[in-house]
């Protein structure tokens, strides 16, 4: 069985905590203190997240990009 790839998006908290939520699988995401424990809950996240939804269809991602808007006061 080949493995499936995920787009995650990863934010960073005013505590400095990494957050990680994968789009593709709603209600799926995970936090951490560091990119490399990040990474290893990300992967747990998904597992988990599959074996509970075994009937649910992955649609694929149709990541289009990202944009930073800076408003003026």
């Amino acid at each position: 069985m080949t493995g499936h790839r995920f787009l995650v998006i990863i934010e960073q908290d005013e505590d400095g905590k990494y957050i990680a939520s994968v789009p593709s699988l709603p209600g799926c995401h995970t936090q951490a203190d560091n990119l490399a424990e990040l990474e290893k809950r990300v992967q747990e996240a998904i597992k988990l997240y599959l074996d509970e939804k075994r009937d649910f269809t992955l649609a694929p991602d149709k990541f289009i990009g990202i944009h930073q808007v800076e408003v003026q006061p």
